[in-house]
């Protein structure tokens, strides 16, 4: 299974993350692309990074909420989203050119990503605007029980998915994400490694009921915010290479 991780959400002075660091343990790297993170300077240099540990790259586009780093939820009509990601992942992949890179596929961020997985039509308009992208890109999207809806939605636009899997969240019974208001939902350090561990042996999850549910994921999701997590990364790749 491919690790991915957030990445490129420094800005200016501020800096977020420890990406090179995470550079070297991850096969997915998702870039912000300006609009809830990151900056010119901010893009190269975790592209070089990128370059540096051959990572694959995808663009990580949000709504336009910088102060609220993309955790916001915004009502755009359906040619203002497109043309919000057209221009981020253009951002991106312009960028990516530059230093003999080439993106392969988008990952929304935030609040954008938890609208388009919550309300269909969202996710048709970013699938409509992945899809009509200048070159053929996939989308990561979450794996739950409506994987196959989504396939099929995707399938009329003849757009490829990528599933993940989060390693430190707990699941509800329909695959979705405990809301972090809610108790146990982040998993400690034996907790996470449990989860990680029954998807890699069994494809399947534990639900806060105590349910099994089974999840088609290609990718997990991990975080690279500080040097306790980083660790954590490295423990998962390792589980993941026995």
């Amino acid at each position: 299974m491919l690790l991915n991780c957030d990445l490129g959400e420094s800005f200016g002075a501020w800096q977020m993350g420890l990406d090179s660091h995470a550079m070297q343990v991850i096969d997915l790297a998702n870039i912000a692309c300006g609009f809830h993170a990151g900056d010119p300077d901010v893009m190269a240099q975790t592209l070089k990074l990128a370059k540096q540990h051959n990572v694959q790259i995808g663009a990580h586009p949000s709504y336009p909420d910088k102060q609220g780093f993309g955790r916001r939820s915004m009502k755009l009509s359906h040619d203002e989203l497109v043309n919000c990601l057209h221009y981020q992942i253009a951002a991106l992949d312009g960028m990516a050119q530059v230093h003999g890179l080439s993106i392969s596929y988008v990952k929304p961020h935030g609040a954008l990503y938890n609208d388009m997985m919550a309300d269909k039509g969202v996710l048709e308009t970013v699938m409509q605007a992945v899809s009509s992208y200048a070159k053929p890109l996939k989308l990561m999207l979450l794996a739950t029980n409506e994987q196959p809806s989504h396939l099929a939605m995707a399938e009329k636009y003849n757009l490829p998915l990528l599933f993940e899997a989060f390693a430190d969240r707990l699941y509800t019974n329909e695959g979705r994400l405990t809301p972090r208001t809610e108790p146990n939902a982040v998993h400690d350090k034996p907790a996470l490694m449990a989860q990680v561990e029954q998807l890699l042996t069994q494809g399947t999850v534990t639900t806060g009921s105590g349910s099994t549910l089974a999840l088609k994921a290609d990718t997990l999701c991990v975080h690279g915010d500080n040097e306790a997590s980083i660790a954590l990364v490295k423990e998962i790749k390792q589980l993941i290479e026995k």
